[in-house]
């Protein structure tokens, strides 16, 4: 299928087809869209349920716009036999085919993997579920929450006995990270092998082996199991100051004892509860008793002046808009500014990984809805057109 749209980056030569909504597919999908890969999203009529997300302008919603940049947009009717023809033709030409419906959904509109890998033998097939492709749960409907109560997630959030939500999609975006990353594995393995794959993972999956290595920590040594994370009853919110609120934390030696000199308490250099990360973290509420006393007898600023003189790690809490104006940010030139067609000027992040040898693609806004359908179809019929002669 020819294509005008020219694309730089590491992945530039592959063609991903997008069949995913919400957040933990298009996500995903925009992460290898930025680092180069040709991303085709497949869209029924009523579009992405995102599209109709809040807050919007002019029929786009900031939850679109910030999960499906430079990508391409087509619509088709997958129940009718031409909608279903085209998808088949694009299968053909794609390296990867993606889709997060429920189990079961995908095959009985005709494309499970055995169908598509009979059309293209060596594709990527991925296949994003809230629990699993099998077992108690997986005709469960699934968002962001449920798998933040199911993991454990909430649990650990919360205090006195009251689980809290964490006010980011956690589980939906690591999942967009943990897919984004099997695929490269999966594709960096065909180069090798020849053979295509399935990918499978679930939401449950990728939230719970994200929360092994601080969550469950005492649950790891089989025999010593505690029934509670290791942070529970330990209030790790920011200390406050006089006139704000500042996050400190101390995992070193050196950092505890940068802290003891900063504090000028210099009677805890030698307190035994504290002597080893071993031994402050058997204390971690009373050191964060002396700690948030400390804190609270001076200023944001002067605080983090005397840290930073001792390298104890520190740092102000950042409202929504400081952050867009803190000076490291600002620095990495991480925000970025557009001009979309449609909404206006918005505001993004722009992708984290900079790759010295190869240049940043040149990024395009979120597609509206059904905006590359006629190029693509028109492709696809000229591809046809040319097979024929």
């Amino acid at each position: 299928m020819a294509t005008t749209d020219k694309r730089s980056g590491p992945l530039q030569k592959y063609r991903i087809l997008d069949l995913t909504a919400m957040i933990s597919g298009p996500y995903g999908t925009q992460l290898l869209a930025d680092q180069g890969a040709e991303v085709i999203k497949v869209e029924t009529e009523t579009g992405d349920l995102m599209r109709h997300a809040a807050p919007a302008r002019h029929g786009m919603s900031a939850a679109f716009l910030l999960s499906n940049r430079n990508k391409r947009s087509v619509v088709l009717n997958l129940k009718s036999q031409s909608g279903k023809k085209a998808l088949e033709s694009l299968i053909a030409q794609a390296d990867v085919f993606i889709q997060n419906f429920r189990p079961g959904a995908i095959e009985r509109m005709g494309f499970s993997e055995a169908h598509v890998r009979s059309i293209r033998a060596d594709i990527i097939y991925v296949s994003i579920s809230g629990f699993g492709e099998s077992g108690p749960y997986q005709h469960k409907r699934v968002y962001d929450p449920i798998i933040q109560a199911l993991s454990g997630l909430m649990h650990a959030q919360g205090s006195g006995g009251t689980p809290r939500m964490m006010h980011t999609l956690v589980p939906d975006k690591l999942t967009a990270m943990t897919v984004a990353q099997a695929i490269c594995a999966a594709l960096l393995a065909r180069e090798t092998t020849g053979e295509g794959d399935h990918v499978s993972l679930s939401m449950l999956d990728a939230t719970v082996a994200w929360n092994f290595p601080d969550l469950m920590l005492n649950q790891c040594l089989i025999g010593d199991e505690k029934s509670e994370p290791v942070t529970t009853g330990v209030d790790m919110t920011a200390f406050a100051t006089q006139d704000g609120h500042l996050v400190v934390f101390v995992a070193s030696d050196d950092e505890w004892q940068g802290f003891v000199a900063a504090s000028g308490k210099s009677e805890l250099a030698h307190d035994l509860r504290f002597k080893t990360l071993a031994d402050r973290m058997q204390h971690l509420p009373e050191m964060y008793e002396i700690m948030r006393d400390a804190v609270a007898s001076g200023t944001t600023q002067e605080w983090l002046t005397k840290l930073d003189e001792h390298q104890v790690p520190c740092a102000p809490v950042n409202t929504i808009e400081d952050l867009l104006r803190d000076p490291q940010i600002t620095y990495n030139q991480l925000i970025e500014e557009y001009e979309h067609p449609t909404v206006g000027r918005i505001r993004y992040a722009r992708p984290a990984a900079r790759f010295a040898r190869h240049s940043a693609i040149d990024r395009k806004p979120a597609p509206i809805l059904g905006e590359h359908t006629e190029e693509i179809i028109s492709a696809l019929r000229g591809d046809s057109t040319e097979e024929n002669k």
